[in-house]
């Protein structure tokens, strides 16, 4: 419960007594009265002046009274002048509530002391406060010489602008005296002193080798005031690199959890199925905060990207990234989300792929992971999707970089199409779509594409035949490895017509091969005899190992025909009979007669590779499985 107000009793009801008071309070009395005032003296809820003097006044600032003398206050504040002003015949018991008070009862108590002569002492920490509040009780020059106002500005001026420390502790004491710090103009004058001497510190070192110190005290700062800092610091000419330095740097202190990578879909099948992030969790310990915490890491949000510089070297793609994902947490507008894809799109031959996997969220629900269901998958494709596509409409801008930067980029979404690969929910479609993103010319090799749909086929088990037919249509057989093709050859995933054109493209690879490895023209022969006398021996092996390749390519496109054309006879139901699986292990062992090793049926890319027999007895540099 409120405690009342302690009131201090009249001296009197002399009225020659209390006129000559009235007429006198400024010079005379006041005077009188700090003479014969010792200190402040608390006596809980309420602080009382020690004197010989009876208090007549008294001043509630938030919970707390103040029984003072009126004269004191009157003589240097403008805003208890003109009350007395107005209440001429209230000169005892009047009660004062000052509403809003910048700084509080903290700041109202070195004012008495100011008032009533008391050493004060001006810090970094309460010159802001006292500023304010020498504002609001309008304690000017016209007053008495040398009043609060002046005292604070020239201290201010003289003693806190010219130092980094006291800026930023200055700018901290500001958060809460909004607006009298606006109107002061003081948040302005310290947070162009700050830009000021950070501008200067750039030009005086490598933008590369700046040090961080700066980086670490601006961080503190609330997020308007850093705008208004890094703002200035634009203006003045400093570096893209300086800049997204500090912004980087802001994010980590603010943005907690941002920095952490996800684990990827490896644990699809085990029990795993819901993702778990210290980001939500965090959230959710906030309590009833929580709500006012997302708007807030929102609001950060959008500030920093605002404040982006345009060049690419400025912030990393990985952070790029990771802001983002934040935007999704936290529900960005979708402008933001937008900008950020464009600019990601733009860098994205930087990217790595497990900055790549942002979990899918629900439209406006903060912080909750998107359920598995049949029409959604874990991880925004769709955001991957049009960041491919940002990326490609920049490339058309830009022709003479396209080879290396596609040639990136799509290695790149390969290992991002082999990681959702194993997502049950992810659709052929979908997959086929971010397939295709890339132009035919962005591959030179399909490897990573194979393994991609190797890893869906394996995920996927009962997808029917002519869905496969159509995933597997996405690679080109004619641009896998000879590894690949090895692979391939002996993977049951694949379709059998997918198949046979591997098995083809591997006897036009064989045969490229062979070519190059012709004898060199006849002035060279002597001397190419002396250092390999075995080459020509190996030459005929292999010329006469294609000859057996051509015979069983023959034959095994003789025994697909009839088995295609049986197949068509017999109908899609009775696909999976005895007589078709006899027909697919007749072609089998009709092309791998020759093969050795073990024939248990294990799948490939588990640790078991069959090595074709048309290359094994060549010296070339074999790589490992594919998948």
């Amino acid at each position: 419960m409120k405690k009342s107000l302690t009131r201090p009793l009249s001296p009197g009801n002399d009225f020659e007594a209390t006129e000559q008071a009235h007429e006198q309070r400024i010079v005379l009395p006041s005077k009188f009265i700090i003479s014969n005032s010792d200190g402040l003296e608390r006596k809980q809820p309420s602080w009382f002046i020690t004197s010989q003097i009876p208090t007549d006044l008294s001043i509630q600032v938030e919970e707390v009274s103040f029984n003072v003398h009126k004269y004191p206050l009157v003589s240097k504040c403008g805003y208890f002048s003109r009350v007395d002003i107005q209440h001429p015949n209230s000169s005892f018991n009047n009660d004062i509530k000052l509403e809003n008070f910048p700084g509080g009862s903290e700041t109202f108590e070195t004012i008495l002391k100011f008032c009533y002569g008391f050493p004060v002492d001006f810090s970094s920490k309460n010159i802001a406060p006292l500023r304010c509040a020498a504002e609001y009780l309008d304690m000017t020059e016209e007053l008495e010489d040398g009043n609060l106002i002046t005292k604070t500005e020239a201290f201010l001026t003289f003693v806190v602008l010219s130092s980094w420390k006291d800026t930023i502790t200055v700018l901290k004491s500001c958060e809460d005296l909004s607006p009298w710090v606006e109107n002061l103009q003081i948040v302005r004058r310290c947070c162009d002193s700050l830009a000021w001497k950070a501008s200067r510190q750039n030009t005086t070192a490598n933008a590369v080798d700046i040090e961080s110190w700066w980086f670490d005290e601006v961080a503190i700062l609330r997020i308007d005031h850093f705008m208004r800092i890094m703002t200035t610091i634009k203006a003045k000419g400093s570096s893209p690199e300086i800049i997204g330095k500090c912004i980087m740097h802001y994010a980590q202190r603010w943005l907690p959890g941002m920095d952490e990578e996800l684990e990827g879909l490896r644990g699809y099948g085990h029990g795993k199925n819901d993702l778990q992030f210290s980001i939500l969790s965090r959230s959710k310990e906030d309590g009833e905060e929580g709500n006012g915490h997302g708007k807030h890491q929102k609001m950060i949000i959008e500030n920093l990207v605002s404040l982006l510089p345009p060049q690419h070297e400025a912030v990393s793609c990985k952070f790029l990234l990771q802001m983002l994902k934040m935007a999704n947490v936290y529900s960005a507008t979708p402008a933001l989300i937008s900008e950020l894809e464009k600019r990601v799109g733009m860098m994205l031959e930087d990217a790595n792929v497990n900055d790549l996997l942002i979990p899918r969220y629900k439209n406006g629900d903060q912080g909750k992971l998107m359920n598995s269901s049949e029409e959604h998958t874990t991880y925004d494709t769709d955001l991957v999707q049009r960041v491919v596509e940002y990326f490609l409409m920049q490339e058309q801008q830009q022709l003479q970089q396209q080879r290396t930067e596609n040639i990136n980029v799509s290695k790149l979404l390969d290992n991002y199409l082999a990681e959702i690969a194993r997502d049950p929910n992810l659709s052929i479609t979908k997959f086929q779509v971010l397939a295709e993103l890339l132009p035919e010319n962005a591959r030179t090799c399909h490897d990573g594409l194979y393994r991609a749909t190797d890893i869906y086929l394996k995920a996927h088990p009962l997808i029917p035949e002519h869905d496969r037919r159509r995933l597997c249509k996405i690679m080109n057989c004619n641009k896998l490895s000879l590894d690949a093709c090895t692979h391939a050859a002996q993977n049951d995933r694949l379709p059998l017509r997918i198949i046979v054109q591997v098995l083809f493209s591997e006897q036009v690879k064989i045969r490229a091969t062979m070519q190059e490895k012709d004898p060199p023209a006849s002035g060279n022969v002597s001397e190419q005899e002396g250092n390999q006398p075995s080459t020509d021996m190996e030459i005929k092996a292999l010329k006469a190992e294609l000859e057996n390749v051509k015979r069983k390519m023959a034959e095994l496109q003789s025994d697909y025909s009839e088995l295609q054309h049986e197949y068509d006879k017999v109908g899609s139901k009775h696909k999976n009979t005895p007589r078709w699986s006899f027909g697919w292990r007749k072609i089998k062992n009709s092309f791998h007669a020759k093969i050795d090793g073990d024939e248990s049926g294990e799948e490939p890319g588990e640790g078991q590779q069959r090595v074709n027999s048309v290359c094994y007895k060549t010296n070339f540099r074999r790589r490992s499985s594919i998948a």
